[in-house]
């Protein structure tokens, strides 16, 4: 359908995509995969003519209507929901207009044998057959089953879009999309905005389209479960895989590895038979053999090892200045924006050394907790504060928003340095991945990735002993995903995370606290134990299903004991139930805790002079501190509740 021909893009003596072919077909949905900055998103400003190559050429076909998505867009203002979304129906409304023109020209004309009668009757049954395929539903009634997918409310619709956020827009924007009905769809990390349940609406309805797919992504459930074909962009070359995203890993890695034999090998070879040449270069009874090696090496057809692209984020947080043992703590909180009440009611506590996620539906106020921990929002009702010496390094949802487009990415982190740091940002710049001529570049001409590889530069910074990251990953391909996980599992500070990534989540928060129908809930232990204790196989599952509270038959069912004697029953059967989770989870920490401490008893005890002995002091009585604590708090729990 679509062919990329020899594919050329370069910016003055830098080649960013060298020479790449392939081809579209009917029904393709492939994965366009690599990293931040290998040119995804430049690959598909070419297919839809957004930009132009440097050499080669795409050929699109006459006829084929092609839907693009982009990472960063501009929205439309001045209408309702509604309303826009059905801005996407224009063509099939100038296909009306043009049909009731046609109707009215034939009418009026009796040269029913003529060439342009005969024309204008084909136009006719043309529209006619184009608008019998494209209303099988009405227009609105498309409009809004799709925009509820995505997430909205029927109560929302009529609200002016410029109400909503960039990332409520962008659903917009992604909605027109599917309803203009595409035969190509182009998509640049169309999740990045959804929650849970709209992500899994739009995968069922990807999984449905039956036109063809080209899709940037870095969530390897969506893209495993969608697509069929991955094409990899690695150093300016392709490497296209017939296979869904995790099948690719194995084949590349299969691929990588017999290549590498292949090459030992034949170096093997070559080097014996140089070896041969020179060794009877002069004997006249070997010249024959000579000669044959010789012109068998210059015929060789040498084997070539893929280049991989190893570079990678080296992301370290500083140590974190001790703050006191609780972090942040809210009292009671009903917290909202003018009359709207987002959530209510909440007690919530952070202690020191926590790493706890918020997770639930987008609007459920996530974020809005975010900005009372920042200072930047007061509760309705309720208190809220952090604690003794905290200080907070905060990474916002939207970072497009935050960063000043007109500075460079140098300026960027040189506004906010102090001290001897100042002379270490070019090094700091060089670990998140901008080198060179990178650090010249503008804000405003970075990709969502390289953003937000620059606001978390930004975290590096200063020693915080707190981290608030609001959505960290959403731009961040997969490789950088994990990396500032495990930097973040080794910060001993306090984190508080919102994200809907469960493979990020798990194994690095300890605490949950779930955001559900304008309530926050607490759990203890990480992403696997809650879904285990909630009976749900992931995310998706706590997306839809609400915790039940005792329903007021079961309650008069209880014939022998008075309601409230009922309902107060099942209050301590639930705080028996918290204790005793809490109680696991704390022989678990300690179990942990006890471990850590003898491995660095072992290391202080054989004074190498390999270890800070300093530090690892330091370490030990914090350690120390923290088993002390939480043994205090295990004994009172146990005796009450064992």
């Amino acid at each position: 359908m679509i062919s990329i021909n020899g594919l050329t893009v370069a910016y003055g003596g830098f080649t960013l995509l060298n020479d790449i072919n392939f081809h579209i077909s009917e029904n393709d949905k492939i994965g366009l995969v690599g990293k931040n900055g290998a040119g995804k998103s430049t690959v598909l400003k070419l297919i839809c003519g957004e930009q132009t190559p440097t050499a080669g050429r795409v050929v699109v076909p006459a006829g084929v209507k092609i839907g693009y998505l982009p990472q960063i867009m501009k929205h439309n203002r001045g209408r309702s929901v509604i309303d826009e979304a059905m801005t996407a129906f224009r063509e099939l409304y100038a296909l009306e207009d043009e049909l009731e023109r046609i109707t009215e020209e034939l009418s009026a004309r009796d040269d029913y044998e003529s060439e342009a009668y005969g024309k204008l009757i084909v136009r006719m049954n043309d529209i006619n057959d184009r608008l019998s395929f494209a209303k099988s539903e009405s227009p609105s009634a498309m409009a809004e089953k799709t925009l509820t997918g995505l997430g909205f409310r029927y109560e929302e619709l009529d609200r002016p879009t410029e109400t909503f956020s960039q990332g409520w827009n962008m659903r917009i924007e992604l909605a027109k999309i599917l309803l203009s009905k595409p035969d190509v769809l182009l998509l640049d990390e169309p999740t990045n905005h959804l929650d849970i349940e709209s992500i899994e609406w739009l995968e069922k309805y990807l999984q449905a389209y039956n036109g063809s797919l080209v899709l940037i992504s870095h969530d390897r459930k969506f893209l495993d479960n969608i697509t069929n074909r991955t094409v990899e962009i690695m150093l300016g070359r392709i490497h296209d895989y017939k296979v869904p995203y995790s099948k690719y890993l194995e084949l590349r890695k299969e691929r990588i590895a017999q290549q590498k034999a292949a090459y030992d090998n034949q170096q093997r070879m070559i080097e014996k038979t140089e070896e041969f040449i020179e060794r009877f270069r002069y004997k006249p009874t070997k010249s024959n053999q000579v000669q044959s090696r010789v012109k068998q090496l210059q015929k060789l057809e040498r084997i070539e090892v893929d280049v991989e692209d190893k570079s990678a984020l080296v992301v370290k947080f500083p140590p974190a200045p001790r703050s006191g043992d609780v972090v942040f703590k809210a009292v009671d909180i009903s917290v909202g924006y003018g009359p709207k009440t987002v959530f209510s009611n909440a007690d919530i506590e952070v202690r020191r050394g926590e790493k706890v996620a918020l997770v639930g539906r987008n609007g459920e106020g996530k974020t809005t907790l975010m900005r009372v921990i920042m200072g930047e929002l007061e509760p309705f009702k309720g208190e809220a504060r952090t604690g003794y010496n905290v200080n907070i390094g905060y990474y916002a949802q939207n970072q497009e928003d935050i960063l000043d487009k007109e500075d460079t990415v140098f300026d960027t982190l040189d506004r906010v340095a102090v001290g001897d740091i100042r002379t270490k940002l070019r090094d700091i710049l060089a670990a998140f991945l901008f080198r060179g001529e990178d650090i010249d570049k503008k804000v405003a001409v970075l990709s969502g990735g390289e953003r937000a590889r620059l606001a978390m530069a930004k975290l590096i910074l200063k020693p915080y002993n707190l981290l608030a990251l609001d959505e960290p990953t959403n731009h961040m391909d997969i490789r950088s995903k994990d990396i500032l996980k495990q930097a973040l599992k080794s910060y001993d500070g306090t984190l508080i995370v919102v994200s809907h990534d469960r493979d990020f989540l798990d194994g690095l928060v300890d605490k949950i606290y779930e955001f559900r129908d304008g309530k926050v809930r607490e759990h203890l232990g990480g992403v696997a134990e809650f879904l285990e204790r909630r009976r749900i196989e992931n995310l998706n599952e706590l997306e839809r299903h609400a915790v039940k509270e005792p329903a007021v038959s079961e309650v008069q069912e209880k014939k022998s004991e008075s309601k409230s004697e009922y309902l107060n029953r099942k209050f301590v059967s639930k705080e028996e139930k918290k204790a005793r989770n809490r109680i696991s989870w704390l022989e678990k920490e300690i179990s942990s805790l006890e471990s850590d401490m003898k491995e660095l008893e072992h290391k202080l005890s054989e004074n190498s002079g390999e270890y800070d002995v300093m530090e690892l002091t330091r370490e030990y009585l914090e350690k120390k501190r923290e088993l002390d604590s939480k043994t205090d708090e295990w004994v009172k729990l146990s005796e009450t509740y064992m």
